[in-house]
Order: structure tokens, then sequence, then C-alpha cells
């Protein structure tokens, strides 16, 4: 049985979880206390030495880290990941950019609220805001002509960047003007073997 390595409150361990239960796919979870350091003691680095969740032990001893890597490997041959050479490109297209256009401001200011951190890093939030928003405004674009974001189905391009743009409100940012993005996320929650980012 895969064991998932993980902070559940995080959305990058969150994705790995609504893949794995979208799949039907069994998995144990251990709990790592990031704010503890616990994804720092010598016992985790031997699972991954950057030190970071989630981790997906996949075979006993055998572990792999990165949560798009991870997607990527859960999903190939499955509906997840398209047949199509150019559309598997465009997933992947899709969760590149969630990690370097759109996780830096959204996930991150995210994480400096829900650690009573705001106030410390109240400048460095104010200067995530612009390129949040940019990042949320090119998605916004992309779903008013498209349900989903790519081949017009549910894919893990979807849950890559669903993971932390529902809870973007939980980072400083107002989805109110972002009607397309809105119904999206709907689209998703009514997916089969949906479940939130607390279960």
């Amino acid at each position: 049985m895969f064991k998932l390595y993980e902070y559940s409150p995080s959305g990058n361990c969150y994705k790995v979880r609504l893949l794995l239960t979208g799949l039907n796919i069994p998995f144990d979870r251990t709990e790592i206390n990031i704010l503890q350091k616990e994804s720092r003691t010598p016992e985790f680095l031997v699972k991954n030495p950057n030190g970071r969740i989630p981790v997906l032990e996949i075979a006993p001893g055998k572990f792999l880290f990165e949560s798009n890597a991870i997607m990527f490997y859960l999903s190939e041959e499955t509906e997840f990941f398209p047949s199509d050479k150019f559309e598997r490109a465009q997933v992947m297209q899709w969760l590149f950019f969630e990690q370097y256009s759109h996780e830096p401001f959204i996930a991150t200011s995210r994480f400096w609220y829900l650690t009573g951190k705001a106030q410390e890093y109240q400048d460095a939030l104010q200067q995530k805001q612009a390129p949040g928003y940019a990042a949320l405004g090119v998605m916004e674009q992309h779903l008013e002509k498209n349900d989903f974001f790519v081949g017009d189905r549910y894919s893990i391009a979807d849950i890559g960047l669903f993971a932390y743009t529902h809870v973007a409100g939980e980072g400083g940012f107002d989805l109110t003007g972002f009607g397309a993005i809105k119904n999206w996320i709907e689209r998703i929650k009514n997916q089969h073997r949906y479940i939130s980012i607390t279960d």
C-alpha cells in the first residue's frame, strides 16, 4: 500500500490525496509537522533530501517527492492524464505554470496567514498580490472558454491548480471578480470521489 508523508493543511499534499481518492487507490497517511521541523530530521531526509512534503512511499524504501511528479506517476494510463501527446504536454504546461507563476504567490501567502506570520511578512504579502492576481487572471481567461484546463475534461492539471486556488481567500486573495474560476471550482467539487482539503 502507498504511504503518504504529509502536512495535511498543505495544498501540495492535498493534490496527492485528491488524486489517490479519485483513482480509488487505498493509502496510509503519516503526518509530518513541518512547523516543528519534522521534515528536517535525518530519518525524513532519507525519504526526501530536500526536506519537503509530500513524499509518497511507493514500495518499502522507494520514495517519490514533489507533488506534481507524484501526480504524474499516479495518473499515467488513467483518465486523469491524456493519451494525446499534445494534451499531455499541455497538462505539464499548466503544472509548470502552477509551480512557477501561481504557488509562490498564492500558496506562500496562505501559509503565512495560517501560521500567524501575516504581520511579520506584511510587506512580502503585499508584493505577492500583483503576481498572484496575474496568475488568477491567466486562469480566468482560459476558463472563460474552457470547462477544464486540458482537453475539456478533468485532469491532474485541474487538481494541481485547484489545490491552492479554491482556498486563495485564506491567503488574502479575493475571488469575487473571477466568475469563471468560481464556476470551475464548483465543477471540481462535483467530481466523482471528490474530497475536501480538510478530509
